[in-house]
């Protein structure tokens, strides 16, 4: 044997050796949803090709333990149940190109029940594939492509998320400093869900993004939390948005509750340009008041002499 070829070797049996200690997650339940899966006449494949195709790709990936494989009726803790669901299956052109391209939008849902409650994470893929030709076949082949690279981006997003479902708090702050935007993403929605303080700095400046659906994802979880120190960028935010979004901003702030809020949302109550939004303070308001006056020793029927 050549000498060159032994670091080489040396370096593909730690490789192999590496990925036969990372975890497989294990899946009880495969499911598809949505009437793009159910009928969708470009890609000319029904719901069960649909499933087939992602199921081989999950078990190629070698990171998924698809039990019903094994055995129909066999479960165990900790198993997790997928969902499917394709928003949208397309051609498209590239800044006004002369090629189109195929794309195929996915969705993943996976949930574990236990004692302590329902965990649930959502991920999502996007192939793209040029369309190399106008006919039908080439139309339907590039489909089909776009479809399995979106579902190849799937599955190693979700690999990426329950693999941060499993990692300590400790190790998940390191991993907010990832050069992967992926593992800093997953790592800051597991930290939210255990309202660990380190998240907030990022939920709350995700806080201003531009996509309304981020902000909002941001915003739930920061009251999750009950951040109060969220509550001042919650107010800027407020500012400059349509009515329905402001509202909802609004009754974030009351859940979270604190001085602050209490006071932001008093003035609000006395008079804002938007009456939806006034109303929606004041409602707001009465719930925290309502709550204060749960939290009293009286409101509980808890006898004074106790404490």
């Amino acid at each position: 044997m050549k000498s060159g070829l032994l670091p080489f070797l040396v370096a593909l049996l730690l490789l192999g050796a590496c990925r036969s200690r990372e975890p497989r997650f294990p899946v009880e339940h495969v499911s598809l949803k949505g009437a793009t899966v159910i009928d969708n006449g470009l890609l000319g494949w029904s719901a069960s090709d649909i499933q087939a195709l992602f199921t081989d790709v999950l078990r190629d990936s070698r990171r998924f333990e698809l039990l019903s494989e094994d055995a129909p009726e066999r479960s165990e803790p900790g198993s997790w149940s997928f969902t499917l669901e394709l928003p949208f299956t397309r051609e498209a052109l590239k800044d006004g190109g002369t090629y189109s391209f195929a794309e195929v939008g996915a969705t993943l849902v996976m949930e574990r029940r236990s004692g302590e409650g329902t965990q649930r994470y959502q991920v999502v893929g996007l192939g793209e594939v040029r369309v190399e030709a106008k006919d039908a076949e080439a139309r339907r082949k590039a489909l089909r492509e776009a479809l399995r690279r979106g579902l190849v981006q799937l599955a190693d997003a979700a690999r990426l998320q329950l693999a941060a479902v499993g990692r300590p708090d400790g190790a998940l702050v390191m991993d907010l400093q990832s050069p992967d935007e992926r593992v800093r993403e997953f790592a800051l929605r597991v930290l939210a869900e255990r309202r660990n303080p380190a998240a907030a700095p990022l939920l709350i400046r995700q806080l201003q993004d531009e996509d309304l659906q981020v902000a909002r994802q941001a915003m739930g979880a920061l009251v999750e939390m009950k951040e109060s120190a969220a509550v001042p960028a919650l107010i800027e935010l407020v500012k400059e948005r349509d009515v329905g979004f402001m509202q909802e901003v609004v009754f974030a702030i009351g859940e979270i509750g604190g001085a602050e809020a209490e006071a932001y949302l008093f003035t609000v109550a006395q008079g804002h340009d938007q009456p939806d939004v006034q109303a929606a303070a004041q409602q707001a308001l009465d719930t925290l008041y309502a709550a204060h006056k749960l939290a009293t020793p009286e409101a509980r029927g808890t006898d004074r002499a106790e404490h």
